[in-house]
């Protein structure tokens, strides 16, 4: 008999044990039926702005919206570039021509797999309306100097879609540029029943701004300031939301707790484990909360097919940087030219990650690696 299939994230036990809430949560809102921009919109809201430690947040329809209105009410458009790392989700670099400006793509740090800092201010020209650092994987990316840079010149904005409950120095991400986006896609480290997203700043006039081009640029009903997007976070998500958030603390523990098992796991194996936070907890501390948990193998496709035959989900993120894709052909890029996103695609793997995983799968998964390296 083949063993347990491991996921690679199993939501089953994620929403198991808080299910009873979350259908009291869904149940109060179908009995309502306040099901476009209700009360438990307003009140995720706040709690999430809250939790992030900035003054306001605009629920919306998933992650790429809150990129690309952040973009909008940071007043980016034709002509104006905005700064973006070669190895992230499409979505980063996609808001940017959604605008009508354009992605100046800049490799990965080999130390943080995140944007590299000095390497993206090395690329600000007078044309730089933004820049988009990602929370890669869950790691806190340092942009302290690229917040410094831009106090008068351009926006940063974070794009904190991996990076739930991360910390900078202490400060959650989202709190820390001059807005950020979120999504809530089902396996993020706080996930809704479908699509979610939100924008975070401290700016009301972004805040506001966002939270008028979501719901058909209008003010006051049926007096549109703006072009008319639909971009609205439904109420039934921001219900499951708000039952959720008061867990993504210990589920953030959760997940480095399985971290440090790997990390003791997989000693000695030929993998180049994910880079840490250390000293997370402690007052300043940066935390990573591992969305995924990545390591690099130069053997990564055999190793992931050794661990599927031994019934262990893995995943690949990303098999291709952004220069590589043909949505973005025409920036000019060619291989070669962001070699640390590229050897990053080559050889990333991601192992199961998620609260509720056990021990004893943590080390199946560790001598299925194990196995395949002395070619058992």
């Amino acid at each position: 008999m083949s063993e347990t299939l491991i996921r690679l994230v199993d939501m089953g036990r994620i929403n198991g044990p808080i299910r009873a809430g979350i259908d009291a949560a869904m149940k109060a809102v179908i009995d309502r039926g306040s099901f476009i921009l209700g009360p438990e919109v307003r009140e995720f809201e706040a709690d999430f702005a809250a939790y992030c430690g900035a003054r306001r947040s605009v629920g919306l329809d998933n992650g790429t919206s809150a990129l690309e209105l952040a973009l909008r009410a940071f007043g980016v458009g034709p002509g104006d570039e905005v700064i973006v790392p070669a190895m992230t989700f499409v979505a980063t670099a996609s808001s940017v021509l959604m605008v009508g400006a354009r992605p100046v793509l800049v490799d990965a740090d080999p130390a943080t797999y995140c944007l590299d800092i000095p390497k993206a201010l090395a690329k600000l020209t007078p044309k730089t309306k933004a820049v988009i650092p990602v929370h890669l994987y869950g790691y806190p990316a340092p942009i302290g100097p690229l917040v410094e840079a831009g106090r008068g010149k351009f926006r940063v904005l974070e794009d904190c879609c991996q990076g739930h409950g991360a910390k900078l120095g202490g400060k959650r991400v989202g709190s820390i540029g001059d807005a950020a986006a979120f999504s809530f896609y089902p396996a993020k480290n706080i996930g809704c029943f479908g699509d979610g997203g939100m924008t975070v700043t401290s700016d009301d006039a972004i805040a506001d701004k966002v939270a008028m081009l979501r719901n058909y640029g209008q003010a006051k009903l049926y007096e549109h300031l703006y072009l008319a997007y639909n971009r609205r976070l439904d109420t039934v998500q921001a219900a499951v939301l708000k039952v959720k958030l008061p867990h993504l603390n210990a589920w953030n523990d959760a997940r480095r707790a399985t971290a440090r098992l790997y990390r003791q796991a997989l000693a000695g194996t030929s993998l180049v484990l994910p880079p840490d936070c250390p000293g997370a907890g402690a007052a300043g501390a940066d935390e990573h909360v591992y969305y995924m948990f990545v390591v690099r193998s130069k053997r990564r496709d055999e190793l992931a097919a050794a661990l599927k035959a031994k019934n262990i989900e893995s995943g690949i993120h990303y098999p291709f940087p952004l220069h590589l894709l043909p949505v973005f052909q025409d920036l000019g890029h060619r291989a070669g030219d962001f070699p640390v996103a590229e050897g990053l695609a080559r050889e990333a793997l991601s192992l199961p990650i998620f609260p509720g995983i056990t021990e004893g799968e943590i080390a199946r998964v560790a001598d299925a690696v194990k196995a395949f390296e002395r070619g058992a």
